[in-house]
């Protein structure tokens, strides 16, 4: 089917089509909007539009346009940035619920003589009558041409030059009129599973649809402020550290409502429905991101693993009111820590989340029920040394690290005060301290996994960290004794001063190791009561040691990898994961660790996942980054290169 671009855009406007409320919103440069515009002035042909017919239930639209009940609505899934782009230039605004950067609709230039696009620069242009505003164009129609012809007359141009100029702005209106094909999917037969993956396999070069995405289009187009009020309580948990997606905030929203974790439960519900979940489900965010921070000391983003718990977690309130006692919540805090240390929401995979509140109902049904499928799912949850031979602030029992710091009164060795992750003053944040410093370890022949063990790991804060800088514990651990007796131990290092000697680093991690698991299993016995059987060890330990062939994947130098987040950040970007772990999202195994990363896009929601990999050598990083989804980069150069051009839509 064929359908005129300029009945799209009357369409969009009486709401017939709507550009739905994806995560993901416009993400486009002046690049591609130039070349798009090319193409059409070139009558070259520019795609298809994939539209999903669903019935309206009087909901208002895009432009306060209320629809019938009862009528079909398209739902424009593939084709959204063509559409965003061609209606924001023609109509000279973009779309009511527009998602991005307004700059790149604006200020499109076309010469009449060379027949380009630019964007509007004051000195090359305003002497050249030449160059005339697209969208001027577009929104006069007549009188433009009118206008634009007295303009030449009156410079004395010959009538036949004046005519050519004419009909070149006559052919770029005529766009407008150019048709596009539209694939159109209906029926009933038409889930939401059926169309994600026709979507997807339609959509293979670009960021794949998750069912998310089309269940909140499906949300936003009964309730058009859906995505906006969302983002609100997204901006409020990221004032206090934590970045979460609409994605995630609409699983516990379907959990609330449904009790199950796939995203077509949503689609039958009606718009209060929605609304009532998602006041419900962002209470209990909040109580359970207090008790998660206030019991476990995961109080930011970076270490709060096992996100995908939380949904579990908000259903179980909402069942109970969040009426629970200091038992239960202690239980509840025991299996959400678990459920992170081994990884059961790695990726957040549907099925885990299922059979987890399938857990929570019944007559048998509960807390403890949770906790005893995770035992049979995992085997022994007692944590044993070797799970600390990982190693990066990418692996998983970091959190864990940071965990005991907090809740253990660790101490600072500069200062001999209790750790607290929101100390006032920039010299007092903490920082990751490299016990035994990471130049003296290259230099004295270690490797680069054992450099960067966890057990290597401790946090202080930043002042302290750049005083001790590449001292080694042999020459700064007696000062640190001296003046705070017990720090050290507070941090759990080893009381045998032979060990403080970088010859016997390897014996160092080893004991370390034991010390560290030790204090966790006291820490997870007093969240306890009666189940301490879960604590048992298995014969056959499970490890999380990374495979062989991704172990030259760290960073060569953090400190160039923060010093470009500080650039992303000043930019007004979120900043990138360094060292991030990637699991299979089934099994919670660790496939690769990438230096840098944003896995949703730096356009958060809005643009591909992005790794940057620094050493390619021998590595199958690079290959998992790419099989997955991400756009890949070997250096910080070609990054930031992305960065500018891309994201920022700059030139240069």
């Amino acid at each position: 089917m064929g359908e005129k671009i300029s009945t799209i855009l009357d369409y969009i406007d009486n709401g017939y089509y709507a550009l739905p409320e994806f995560q993901r919103g416009f993400v486009w440069n002046k690049e591609q909007v130039r070349a798009l515009f090319d193409s059409l002035y070139r009558r070259h042909p520019i795609g298809s539009l994939l539209a999903w017919s669903t019935e309206s239930t009087g909901a208002v639209y895009r432009g306060d346009v209320q629809i019938p009940a009862g009528r079909h609505v398209r739902l424009l899934l593939d084709g959204q940035q063509r559409m965003t782009t061609i209606y924001g230039v023609v109509r000279g605004k973009p779309p009511k619920f527009f998602d991005g950067n307004p700059d790149v609709l604006e200020g499109l230039m076309f010469h009449l003589g060379r027949e380009v696009f630019e964007y509007y620069q004051k000195l090359k242009m305003q002497d050249d009558p030449l160059w005339i505003s697209v969208t001027e164009l577009m929104k006069r129609h007549e009188t433009f041409i009118d206008d634009f012809s007295v303009r030449l007359s009156e410079m004395g141009l010959p009538f036949r030059e004046i005519n050519g100029y004419i009909q070149k702005a006559i052919n770029l209106q005529n766009i407008l009129y150019t048709e596009l094909h539209v694939q159109e999917i209906s029926g009933q037969d038409k889930t939401l599973d059926v169309v994600v993956e026709i979507f997807n396999k339609v959509n293979s070069g670009g960021t794949k649809l998750s069912k998310g995405d089309l269940a909140l289009a499906k949300i936003c187009a009964d309730w058009p402020e859906a995505r906006t009020a969302m983002k609100k309580y997204l901006a409020q948990w990221q004032k206090h550290g934590y970045d979460f997606t609409l994605d995630w905030l609409l699983r516990s929203v379907n959990t609330v409502l449904t009790g199950e974790a796939k995203f077509q439960f949503l689609h039958n519900l009606s718009s209060d429905e929605v609304q009532k979940g998602l006041k419900t489900a962002t209470k209990h965010i909040d109580k359970t991101l207090n008790m998660i921070s206030g019991t476990l000391g995961l109080d930011h983003d970076r270490v709060l693993f096992g996100r995908y718990g939380i949904p579990v977690i908000v259903r179980y309130l909402s069942k109970t009111n969040g009426h629970l006692t200091t038992e239960e919540w202690n239980l509840l805090m025991f299996w959400y820590l678990q459920s992170g240390m081994w990884g059961r929401f790695s990726g957040s995979t549907e099925s885990f989340i299922d059979k987890d509140l399938e857990a929570l109902e019944g007559e048998d049904g509960g807390i403890k029920a949770l906790v005893q499928q995770l035992h049979q799912w995992h085997g022994s949850l007692r944590v044993e040394p070797i799970h600390f031979e990982n190693w990066s602030v990418g692996a998983r029992f970091y959190p864990v690290m940071y965990m005991l710091t907090r809740v253990k009164g660790a101490r600072d060795w500069g200062t001999g005060r209790e750790l607290d992750a929101k100390q006032v003053g920039a010299m007092n944040t903490l920082d990751v301290h490299h016990i035994f410093p990471r130049s003296r370890l290259y230099k004295a022949g270690y490797k680069r996994p054992e450099v960067n063990a966890l057990a290597n790991f401790c946090f202080l804060t930043k002042d302290t960290n750049i005083g001790i800088s590449d001292k080694l514990p042999e020459n700064y651990f007696y000062t640190v004794e001296r003046e705070h007796p017990g720090a050290l131990a507070s941090q759990w290092i080893p009381s045998d001063q032979r060990l403080w000697k970088i010859e016997n680093y390897r014996e160092f991690l080893q004991v370390r190791r034991e010390l560290l698991a030790n204090e966790v299993n006291t820490f997870m016995k007093s969240l306890l009561t009666d189940e301490m059987a879960y604590l048992i060890p298995d014969e056959q330990v499970s490890t999380l040691i990374p495979p062989a062939d991704i172990e030259d994947q760290l960073a060569e130098d953090e400190d160039l990898l923060s010093q470009f987040n500080e650039w992303v950040v000043e930019n007004g970007l979120p900043e990138g994961e360094i060292q991030f772990d990637y699991s299979n999202e089934d099994t919670g195994v660790q496939l690769a660790v990438f230096d840098l990363a944003w896995p949703n896009g730096i356009q958060e929601g809005l643009s591909q996942p992005v790794a940057l990999i620094l050493d390619t050598n021998g590595s199958s990083a690079l290959s998992v980054a790419a099989s997955n989804g991400f756009r890949t980069f070997s250096s910080l150069s070609d990054l930031k290169a992305y960065v500018v051009r891309e994201v920022l839509g700059e030139e240069g």
